[in-house]
């Protein structure tokens, strides 16, 4: 499927144009109605050609290895959707079924004309449009509403190192940092009946792991990440620089769940901001991590299709965790000890439950927990394999470009440089129990994750 920029952050298939018939939003990675610019298209598109325009989320029955902790958010924020969809008037259909089939069919039966959708760098999504665009015959218009300057604009190539892109971004954010127009009440009425969406048959067809609970010390929905937003700025954001690291104070953001559900736009953050009656430099380190870190993680995604596997590595590190392959690991653990936290560290152990019980890791702990999982398995594949399988079941922001860009990093070096040879990480950056230690209050960390129900 090939690609053409149209508008600044809209991209169009290979296919011939519109045709009539209304107009659909595919939504899947932005999962919200203000400040979409997907939306906001779409209903551009509709109101021109004098159309109606409608919402369709496809539920796939799984999704890589998210279980019905992450569903259940997912789900209840879409319910929010709904609701503020129902008063725009603009249906929202809830398909619940493989993309690829479900949503061929719903294009044929309720004759649509142009199938707008959001941008995700992930290969599932991408495999997802290919299949739509085969099946049908109307063009797929695809708009960037997750970063603020779209990836494919941002670079055309793989950047190695925030010291590349982050010039590049920088140089683009004047342009595409602006106001989002207001979603209206659409103006061309549906024509045909459809029902409301039926949450309890939708959640009833996942093939899920129901294990993992869903967890209440954090909302979903439009709304709740809004609110989120408001209360870091109001409270953290000025303590950030010197806070986020250390995982006993409340430092960091708690914002990704929503930004990863699309609950929250990053563009909206980056507004709120920058406005924000705060420190600049305490800005300025927020912002680093909201616009370069995760549209880096979004380009190292989009173009290296082996994002969650050892191939995905910089050519130095491959050769220098290669050299040491064979080195003798102290400790060795299976998938199943390290996911129930039966390793000999209770640091590491407290981390792994602080993921299985409140579906959130501190972010300095996840690089440690990454590390480590590299230190204690056979080889770096199965590291990388075993730490994704875990992020992606208990974490709410997993299977998530900045999760695989993190585990890459933590791992293999990705986004960093090479550091001092050592046994089995060789000049992969290093990270111990003694170094942390230094840094924060490990007992405390541990006594307080123990307490954690």
């Amino acid at each position: 499927m090939q690609y053409v920029m149209n508008k600044k952050r809209v991209y169009l298939s290979d296919k011939p144009g519109e045709r009539g018939g209304p107009v659909a939003y595919w939504m899947s990675r932005d999962q919200r109605v203000r400040d979409n610019w997907a939306l906001v298209y779409a209903q551009e598109k509709a109101r021109a050609a004098h159309e109606p325009l409608c919402v369709v989320f496809c539920l796939s029955p799984s999704f890589l290895d998210a279980a019905r902790r992450q569903y259940a958010f997912m789900l209840r924020g879409l319910g929010e959707v709904a609701e503020a969809l129902e008063k725009l008037h603009i249906p929202f259909f809830l398909l619940p079924g493989a993309p690829g089939t479900v949503l061929q069919d719903f294009v044929r039966k309720r004759g649509i004309g142009l199938l707008v959708t959001d941008f995700d760098p992930l290969r599932i999504k991408r495999k997802w449009k290919e299949e739509v665009l085969a099946g049908t015959d109307i063009p797929l218009h695809e708009v960037d509403a997750h970063n603020i300057v779209p990836c494919r604009h941002a670079s055309d190539k793989q950047e190695y190192g925030a010291y590349t892109i982050r010039p590049k971004i920088h140089r683009l954010l004047d342009e595409f940092l602006d106001e989002f127009p207001e979603i209206t009440r659409h103006p061309h009425k549906w024509k045909g009946k459809y029902a409301k969406a039926d949450w309890q048959k939708a959640a009833d067809s996942l093939e899920i792991s129901g294990s993992v609970p869903p967890v209440d010390w954090i909302r979903p929905g439009e709304s709740k990440g809004r609110a989120a937003l408001g209360s870091f700025i109001r409270n953290g954001l000025s303590s950030y620089p010197s806070d986020r690291n250390d995982p006993n104070k409340n430092g960091q953001s708690g914002l990704s769940p929503y930004l990863h559900f699309g609950h929250l736009s990053a563009q909206r953050t980056a507004l709120l901001v920058g406005e924000a009656d705060a420190p600049g430099p305490a800005k300025d380190a927020f912002l680093e991590e909201l616009i370069v870190r995760r549209e880096l993680a979004d380009n190292f995604c989009f173009y290296n299709t082996g994002y969650d596997t050892a191939a995905s590595f910089p050519k130095w590190a491959r050769e220098s965790i290669a050299l040491h392959a064979k080195d003798k690991r102290e400790y060795l653990y299976s998938r199943d000890r390290f996911e129930y936290a039966e390793t000999h560290d209770p640091l590491w152990n407290a981390a792994q439950k602080e993921m299985v019980v409140r579906g959130k890791m501190h972010g300095y702990m996840r690089m440690y927990w990454a590390k480590k999982i590299l230190e204690w398995t056979e080889s770096a594949d199965q590291a990388m394999e075993y730490a994704v399988f875990l992020n992606d079941r208990y974490e709410l922001d997993g299977r998530d470009p900045n999760g695989y860009a993190g585990i890459a990093w933590s791992m293999g070096g990705v986004h960093d440089r090479a550091w001092f040879e050592r046994p089995v990480f060789g000049k992969v950056r290093f990270m111990n129990y003694n170094g942390c230690r230094r840094k924060f209050d490990v007992d405390a960390y541990i006594n307080r994750v123990e307490e954690l129900k």
